[in-house]
């Protein structure tokens, strides 16, 4: 059993790395989902309240809370996969939380991305509203704010997405193929 955690700001590859797995036959539990999920129970719009309801959550049911509603899912996706990639981590308590349910069999991935690429990659999804990244910067600090600088702090690999995307469609493959120290591995090897 392994559960793969990826961390990283908005524009950073979290969602290409999910595609690799998602090739790979591999479940992904995307925690915004559960966000998404809970604005809809409330009647709200999430593309218009993601932040608002994320936050709502983590007042009303502790800081985890996005990682405890995702548990379940990331069990049942378990009964029928050897591995399973969770998508999206925000905070330091959540990495713990998954560490005390999972132990050794979790591993946290950061995905990094230089501020400008990520306008770049962001503004071409049509996902940030202004051409100057400013509201990229506010997103930044938001997830910033729910603890995501300790959760990057605590990953066991650091995966630099700067080159081309097969470049780290490769490397995410060698990550769910051949496991986290291949990856760590092959990251220090393109560093040197």
């Amino acid at each position: 059993m392994k559960v793969i955690g990826t961390v990283g700001l908005p524009g950073s590859g979290k969602s290409e790395a999910a595609a690799v797995a998602e090739e790979l036959d591999i479940p992904v539990v995307t925690m915004g989902d559960v966000i998404r999920q809970e604005c809809r129970d409330r009647g709200l719009d999430p593309a218009e309240h993601h932040g608002e309801i994320a936050a709502a959550l983590r007042e009303e049911n502790g800081p985890d809370a996005i990682a405890q509603r995702s548990l379940p899912i990331i069990e049942d996706a378990l009964a029928d996969s050897d591995t399973v990639l969770v998508d999206g981590i925000r905070a330091g308590v959540e990495v713990e939380r998954f560490e005390e349910a999972f132990g050794d069999a979790f591993a946290l991935v950061s995905i990094e991305a230089p501020f400008e690429t990520r306008v770049e990659r962001v503004t071409a999804r049509g996902r940030d509203n202004t051409d100057d990244g400013e509201s990229l910067r506010e997103r930044d600090e938001r997830e910033r704010g729910f603890g995501m600088d300790e959760a990057i702090a605590r990953a066991d690999v650091t995966v630099e997405n700067t080159g081309s995307l097969e470049s780290f469609h490769a490397k995410m493959r060698t990550l769910f193929t051949d496991g986290i120290e291949a990856l760590e591995r092959e990251c220090t090897a393109s560093e040197a």
